[in-house]
């Protein structure tokens, strides 16, 4: 053999990282299969290669009915040719290949709920392909963070989830929107948690909106929330940058029910919390009930968007959560809304009486100038009247006059 094979081989395995022996057993395996292609070849043989010098010899062997070897000789062929040679190097890559994927195998098998980081090769809507450096890994669509948009190129964290072998080699399964995702990613963050100091208690996650974890300390000096939050904030920052904004709260584990059920359902302030266990005739196993009562004004942000903030509690605490206002809970809230309901009739009601005062006045109005109008229509009548009267005995005088006159000639003709 060529001893630039050998070195390639010796630098396959510096860059590969598949041991040359591996290499060398693989191409030993492919000049067998290649021999017994050669006219006269042997029903059994065996090759050995020397790694120092590369030196190739094929030994013919007969084997008896139980396998042992009975005889055997050298019968290395002497135009060990080009046919043979293209024959061992396919079997070689194949074998190389083999080794690569046991390689790989060995390397990640066990290491579920490990956290790993690669480089986007390929995303589509069924899956995304990562690779890790040293082996790929697939996460499915169902693993993805919903709505995250994962470029070619991008280097994400994922959490190992399974490693399974295949025909096709191993197959490593990452993910995204597991809730222990968040788990690994706080221990990568909070040295607290890797000492063992804080610890994680309970993870309820709608992945790429919101996720609660519950956190304790094992040292009564060591605050688990600050611890996990960090300076300014920084720590779960930086677990907040790798979710792409997806928002986290953290509180505090607490061994009462009604006090962690208050905690779980933070930032709304919780003025009261009542366990009620399940009937009689419910299932077995039934959850009892948290009754929650929160202050009017912190109703909605208890529930939540789409009642985001009271599942993610509900499934922290391990209870079934109502959520009521102290309203409600007094049960005032009805007549308040009857007293609301009332309240517009009345004012109805009074903006009616004022239109009919309203109307009435204005028909007074109406009334009082008809009466006027009227009065001052018979006055002028009667000053009309009256002046026809003055005016005709004025005409009556002066015709009584004219008489007078005609009569008084008449009686001064008579008298001549």
């Amino acid at each position: 053999m060529d001893y630039n094979l050998l070195e390639a081989l010796d630098l396959l395995e510096k860059e590969k990282g598949v041991p040359a022996a591996t290499i060398l057993d693989a191409l030993a395996n492919a000049l067998v299969s290649a021999y017994k292609r050669q006219p006269g070849a042997a029903e059994e043989a065996r090759v050995t290669i020397d790694p120092d010098t590369g030196e190739i010899t094929v030994y013919g062997q007969d084997l008896d009915e139980d396998g042992n070897v009975t005889k055997e000789w050298e019968d290395t062929p002497d135009d060990f040719g080009r046919i043979a040679a293209q024959t061992a190097k396919q079997v070689i890559v194949q074998r190389l290949r083999d080794a690569k994927r046991e390689q790989v195998f060995d390397l990640y098998e066990g290491r579920e709920g490990d956290l790993v980081t690669g480089i986007v090769q390929q995303a589509d809507h069924r899956s995304v392909m990562l690779d890790l450096g040293n082996a790929e890994a697939v996460m499915p669509g169902s693993e993805r963070i919903p709505y995250e948009r994962l470029d070619r190129g991008a280097r994400v964290k994922a959490y190992i989830i399974e490693v399974r072998e295949e025909t096709k080699g191993p197959q490593i399964v990452v993910s995204r929107s597991h809730p222990d995702f968040i788990r690994s990613l706080f221990e990568l963050e909070v040295p607290e948690i890797t000492e063992g100091i804080v610890e994680i208690r309970q993870i309820a996650r709608e992945p790429g909106h919101r996720t609660k974890i519950a956190v304790t300390s094992t040292d009564a000096n060591v605050d688990p929330v600050g611890a996990c939050v960090g300076a300014r904030g920084s720590r779960v920052r930086q677990v907040v940058n790798e979710l792409r904004g997806e928002k986290v709260d953290i509180v505090e584990w607490r061994d009462d029910a009604p006090s962690f059920i208050a905690e779980a359902l933070s930032p709304a302030k919780v003025k009261e919390v009542r366990i009620e266990p399940p009937p009689p005739e419910a299932e077995e196993g039934a959850q009892s009930t948290a009754i929650v009562v929160v202050p009017d004004h912190q109703l909605s942000l208890a529930i939540g968007k789409e009642g985001q903030n009271a599942r993610l509690a509900a499934r922290l605490s391990g209870y079934r959560v109502d959520i009521r206002s102290e309203s409600e809970d007094l049960g005032i809230l009805p007549e308040e809304e009857e007293s609301a309901t009332e309240e517009p009739t009345a004012a109805a009601d009074g903006e009616a009486d004022a239109a009919v005062t309203e109307e009435a006045a204005a028909t007074e109005d109406e009334a009082a100038t008809e009466e006027t109008a009227e009065a001052a229509a018979t006055e002028e009548a009667e000053e009309a009247a009256a002046t026809e009267e003055t005016e005709e005995a004025a005409d009556s005088e002066e015709t009584d006059e004219s008489e007078s006159a005609d009569d008084a000639e008449e009686a001064a003709g008579d008298d001549e």
